[in-house]
């Protein structure tokens, strides 16, 4: 329940001693964010272009921060033609590459959250004299519905008017937009003339400009430019009461909000700190908000009110409802709060727990709100016990949401503490609107209108949360999953929950629609990256072990900062991407990983696998990798149903389209070295985007800039259009749509090196062409056991027993298979997938 804001403090870009240095020696020529928002999941890149106006080279800083929602996915600098990148890593390992770069005396950079509220990037380059720098930042959000509505909010603080200003955001939404509209500091006076809105049914657009003379005479603005907000807020439209889904290769995503829901009547027990730190105006706002907060209960709601310090005092012992003489007797009560004492949480939260089990209420939803600035002083002081005493009393009920009032307070332990009872927690500043704050937070739970949410998904594996406590009018429910074989006609969503008189199920045949949407997944990594960080909280041992190596190994994959995670950049003179420290996160594929995956990864049921090597060849246990003496590379394709894959000869010297998905343009080419295996791989993606890799390591070029790694540069997580690139010490992980492609770097016995690749999933493009994109054969024994002939596809073929080295996996291993031609194999003349060049 945490406020739906996705903003951006750009505290512009600063020399690193920028309150010596003359304003004209450096100048931001522009500086422009661009949001895109689909399905309410925003994307937002922050491009600002730097130049250095003095006659020699200075360092300039840039410094960005977030709020705890957004993920930062990607950060690149182009200085000179070059490009560098950011790099996603183990906290550990990336703190230690930066400690070292700095203590070389390099410009280095490093993205972190900073503890769960909040997330920081800052970085420096030195900059050449007359000379430009780039600055480009990216960071993504699952938009939450708060009180009716989304909230993009933008903050922009460049710290000096700038000539090309703009803000573009672009929203599409395939339910369609039920209103928008813009508000925020940035859309006042002046400025408001400098925005444009459109709004058609499902896509609406807004564009902010600012001449340089409105960046200064705004209400928020001065000499150094604008300090203000652009909020952008929408809605979208509800036609069906189970919501919107949305699938996209093989991953969904449900949107469940109904409206036309009776409200459920509630039963509410404020439990109010007022020890001795909530002295002064802290009690005074406490006050203020729980008398609004008294009003707006309806009449046929029960609330109570507790306070505490070193004892628990009450207003009424019991639940009472919330008629006008009891509601004028309780703001009575509250004018006369007075903070004095300890802090005894754990008797106060039994007491609330205890108050609610007591006056159980058919057709209601009860609610526990605790409210305090400290951590526990009196009584019970012990965290774990503390935790266990009230999940023993709420018994998973009633939702307990902890409202922590400044910064003195534990937020872990409340947060924990909520957690562990299906609720959440909120920090409370202590600023002249804290009344404001803890009335706004009520106010997103004054109206349940279902409670025991169950979201049931029939043919959907790797599901986020799926159970919740209450369901409230003007939010949202959101869920995410994979689809069970890609299988759209076994997929049934929907909903059982508890209304306001009975049990309701929520369903609809025709709720689920196909999109072309390529953020499907990511919204499905970042609930769950979200949902395991909430998991992780609550368990210890070895349960927590496994559940952070799966956020950690998810944060790789997706490239997300979180707090297990942090972005380094380091400009270097050779290498653009960097070497991990000793400690870091073994590979989830690649290595000895493989070989125990082994039984799985060779057993496709629609595609070949492809090994390796050669023929009329001895090998030992030792000498998996012997001389080659025939000009000719062996091919394993693992069949459907079989017990021996098939396999097949090709010219040493061949060079062969291996994919091509003609949905995408996707395509994967390869060369082979004559003797081992491929020494170049070359993979081309719409529009202009080209990496080739090849026994020293990967090139990246997108038409402008080239990115490049060595084999022996470590683990790196980057992206290219709309392909992900994992790059780990003994494999590249290639991933575009629902297609994925490893590239194994393999090494004989004499140290040669060679490539190997291997689809690990096949694309749903039917038009997919390509030796990877055969599927895969089956075949019939006419004279077993496998001496003479094979039927396939109705046509007996010669067949020899023999062996292959099965280099799908690392170490490779010796296989046995059937020897047939090549053309028998692929079901086509090898000339059909034979190139001239790669």
């Amino acid at each position: 329940m945490e406020r739906t804001v996705l903003q951006v403090s750009i505290f512009g870009l600063l020399l690193a001693f920028g309150t010596t240095q003359p304003k004209d020696d450096w100048e931001i020529y522009s500086f422009h964010i661009n949001s895109t928002v689909s399905s309410r999941y925003a994307t937002t890149i922050i491009t600002s272009r730097v130049v250095n106006r003095k006659n020699e080279s200075q360092e300039i800083e840039f410094h960005v921060r977030i709020p705890k929602n957004a993920f930062i996915s990607k950060f690149r600098m182009f200085m000179d033609g070059q490009v560098y990148d950011g790099v996603v890593k183990a906290k550990e390992a990336a703190q230690q590459q930066y400690s070292d770069a700095v203590s070389r005396g390099e410009s280095a950079g490093i993205v972190s959250s900073v503890g769960r509220t909040l997330e920081e990037f800052k970085t420096s380059v030195t900059v050449a004299a007359l000379k430009k720098v780039t600055f480009e930042l990216t960071y993504e959000e699952l938009l939450k519905r708060t009180l009716g509505k989304y909230e993009l909010q933008i903050h922009a603080q460049p710290m000096q008017p700038v000539k090309d200003f703009r803000v573009d955001v672009y929203i599409q939404e395939n339910a369609g937009i039920n209103f928008i509209d813009v508000k925020g500091g940035l859309s006042t006076g002046a400025l408001a003339n400098a925005i444009t809105q459109t709004h058609a049914d499902k896509q609406a657009s807004v564009y902010f400009y600012p001449t340089v003379d409105q960046q200064k005479t705004c209400d928020s603005c001065n000499k150094k430019g604008m300090n203000g907000d652009l909020v952008i807020v929408y809605d979208v439209n509800r036609d069906s009461s189970l919501g919107d889904i949305k699938t996209s290769s093989g991953y969904f995503v449900h949107h469940f909000a109904p409206s036309q829901l009776q409200r459920i009547p509630k039963n509410v027990v404020f439990v109010i700190d007022k020890s001795g730190s909530m002295n002064g105006e802290k009690i005074e706002q406490t006050r203020t908000a729980l008398i609004h907060i008294l009003n707006d209960l309806a009449e046929d709601d029960f609330f109570g009110l507790i306070t505490f310090d070193s004892s628990v005092s009450y207003w009424k012992r019991e639940l009472v409802q919330a008629d006008s003489q009891n509601v004028k007797s309780a703001k009575e009560f509250a004018v006369r709060i007075w903070a004095q004492g300890g802090t005894n949480i754990n008797q106060a939260l039994l007491d609330g727990s205890r108050m609610l089990n007591e006056n159980p209420r058919k057709g209601s939803a009860s609610i526990l709100i605790l409210l305090t600035d400290g951590d526990p002083t009196s009584g019970v002081t012990n965290l774990e016990q503390i935790n266990r005493n009230v999940m023993e009393a709420i018994q998973g009920k009633f939702p307990l949401y902890c409202l922590g009032f400044g910064f003195d307070v534990n937020f872990s332990f409340l947060e924990k503490l909520s957690l562990l009872n299906n609720g959440v927690v909120r920090r409370i500043y202590a600023d002249a609107d804290a009344d404001l704050q803890l009335k706004g937070f009520y106010d997103e739970v004054a109206n349940p209108l279902l409670t025991d949410v169950t979201m049931i998904y029939t043919g959907a594996g790797n599901l986020t949360q799926t159970n919740f406590s209450q369901y409230y009018n003007g939010s949202e429910i959101v869920v995410a999953g994979q689809i069970t074989d890609n299988n759209i006609e076994t997929f049934v969503p929907s909903v059982v929950a508890i209304s306001r008189n009975a049990s309701i199920v929520f369903s609809d045949k025709n709720s689920t629609t196909k999109s072309t949407d390529s953020n499907i997944q990511r919204v499905w990594a970042y609930l769950t990256v979200k949902h395991l960080l909430e998991k992780e909280l609550q368990y210890s041992g070895d349960e927590k072990v496994k559940i952070r190596n799966e956020i950690l190994r998810l944060s790789l994959k997706y490239n997300f900062v979180t707090p297990l995670t942090s972005m380094v950049v380091t400009k270097e003179k050779t290498e653009v991407l960097h070497k991990p420290s000793e400690g870091g996160p073994p590979p989830p594929h690649g290595g000895h990983a493989l070989l125990k995956q082994r039984s799985r990864l060779v057993h496709p049921i629609t595609r070949p696998t492809l090994y390796g090597l050669m023929e009329n060849t001895k090998y030992g246990a030792a000498d998996r990798f012997q001389s080659v003496v025939e000009p000719d590379i062996r091919f394993l394709l693992q069949t459907e149903n079989q017990s021996l894959p098939l396999c097949f000869d090709v010219p040493a010297r061949s060079m062969f389209r291996l994919l091509h998905l003609p949905s995408t343009g996707f395509s994967v080419n390869g060369a082979l070295d004559g003797l081992r295996g491929f020494n170049r791989i070359v993979v081309h993606s719409n529009p202009n985007i080209t990496m080739t890799v090849d026994i020293v390591g990967i090139v990246i070029h997108d038409g402008q800039f080239l990115r490049k790694s060595s084999w022996q540069a470590g683990h790196v997580t980057t992206t290219a259009g709309s392909m992900t690139i994992i790059k780990w010490d003994t494999n590249i992980d290639i991933s575009i749509g629902d297609t994925r492609l490893v590239i194994l770097h393999h090494h004989d016995i004499a140290g040669e090196e060679f490539l190997w690749p291997v689809i690990k999933k096949r694309s749903s493009d039917s038009n997919a062409e390509g030796i990877l994109a055969q599927k895969s054969a089956d075949y019939e024994e006419v004279q077993p056991p496998f001496s003479k002939k094979l039927k396939i596809k109705d046509q007996e073929i010669n067949v020899t027993r023999s062996r292959a080295i099965d280099l799908s996996v690392s170490p490779a291993a010796i296989s046995p298979c059937l020897l047939i031609s090549a053309e028998s194999a692929l079901q086509s003349p090898l000339a059909d997938f034979t190139l001239a060049s790669i």
